[in-house]
């Protein structure tokens, strides 16, 4: 099969950033077919170009970078302008490039154009990913307001699905979201992936930033929608009644990333740490060694259905994960007993969560030993390839 991925945050583990996209392209290469990724320029990521557009090969994956640069940190107007120019330019691609079957991978949405072209004028077979559930997602944070662009958006959406052979979601909650939205039986989940190799295996880290304490680490992005005060205001309330032997710890780069280290050096809190953006290879050490693996996100229905990639890299490298959605996400620990369910909008509950998982080093390590069990079992990358594949091989064999 050839095989045409529209997706733009492309990168491989030398970057800060999930890597789903190149682990199954990657896989099916392997497996004899040929792949090409059509992406953007996202800061987290380690692709990079000079040139308006520029041909890159990784293991056999085709890379078609075009230099549009995404930021969390840009503007929301800036951002809008990347997914519409990125959306413009890859409508090209759209149109010249082989394929036997065509993926759009959103969010945005932006990125439905290309597929649709590829769909009704080339006449290829579309399989829509849905990583996100634009735009409803948008329209519930407050994100989008104008009553005219959620109107359009959603028609857009529908358009999206109902021209798709098969829609591919990243949560049993965004499955079912789209089903019961619009009447559709061709959905399947296919969650993100988890490195088992990389996580798994113990390496090396700098414990200096720590001082040797105990602490819960957050990766990715630090803004509104992962709910950062959360920490903050937890890593605050450990202060205050004499915890801060126990040191909430992120790494990465995000909109409130810069008033939340100034509230903290102004009332110091030396508890509360943020490391920059790092390479998978030199993350997966804080990881490992976390008493607990934080994924917060604010507390709106639509984030019920979220699929964070730190979630299963957390399980991988057996720590347990304490988070605050009240969907699929909550079942898993729930059934599995490898984490916690808390409340999104209770700091102090989350400070006193910690203060037991520190105090309880045993149970706690107990916890971990069954996270990295049912990352094998539920989260491995080679067997989410192929079961993504599987469904890419259905829509390239029917009518």
């Amino acid at each position: 099969m050839k095989i045409v991925y529209f997706y733009q945050y492309f990168s491989t583990p030398k970057g800060a950033w999930g890597t789903r996209v190149y682990e199954f392209a990657k896989e099916w290469v392997k497996a004899g077919h040929e792949v090409t990724v059509v992406s953007s320029v996202y800061s987290k990521s380690d692709i990079k170009a000079k040139r308006l557009i520029e041909d890159q090969y990784f293991e056999g994956v085709h890379v078609k970078v075009l230099n549009v640069r995404i930021d969390n940190k840009q503007s929301f107007l800036k951002r809008i302008w990347s997914f519409i120019a990125y959306s413009v330019l890859s409508c090209y691609y759209a149109l010249t490039l082989k394929a036997d079957v065509v993926i759009a991978s959103s969010g945005p949405i932006t990125v439905g154009l290309p597929g649709l072209i590829a769909r009704y004028i080339r006449k290829r077979k579309l399989v829509f990913e849905t990583r996100d559930l634009w735009p409803e997602g948008a329209i519930e944070l407050g994100i989008i307001k104008n009553r005219t662009i959620k109107s359009f958006a959603y028609w857009f959406e529908k358009k999206c699905y109902l021209a798709s052979s098969h829609i591919v979601t990243l949560s049993p909650g965004m499955t079912q979201n789209i089903k019961r939205r619009f009447n559709l039986t061709k959905v399947t989940d296919v969650t993100n992936a988890a490195n088992i190799s990389l996580f798994s295996n113990p390496v090396s880290f700098d414990a200096s930033y720590v001082k040797a304490k105990k602490y819960a680490v957050y990766t990715g992005n630090i803004g509104m929608v992962n709910n950062s005060y959360w920490l903050f205001e937890a890593a605050r309330y450990l202060k205050q009644i004499g915890r801060d032997d126990i040191v909430i710890l992120l790494i990465g780069e995000g909109q409130q990333r810069e008033e939340l280290e100034q509230k903290a050096k102004e009332e110091g809190i030396s508890n509360f740490i943020r490391l920059g953006l790092m390479p998978k290879s030199e993350l997966v050490g804080y990881v490992q060694n976390a008493v607990a693996s934080l994924v917060p996100l604010k507390g709106t229905p639509v984030l019920d259905t979220s699929s964070p990639n730190k979630f299963f890299e957390s399980l991988a490298a057996g720590v347990p994960v304490i988070q605050n959605t009240q969907g699929w996400m909550k079942d898993f620990l729930l059934k599995h007993e490898v984490g916690y369910t808390l409340n999104p909008n209770d700091p102090e509950e989350l400070a006193n969560k910690l203060i037991w998982m520190a105090d309880n080093p045993e149970i706690i390590n107990e916890m971990g030993h069954r996270a990295l069990s049912t990352a094998k079992e539920f989260f491995d990358k080679d067997y989410l390839a192929n079961k993504m594949l599987n469904v890419l091989e259905e829509v390239h064999g029917s009518k």
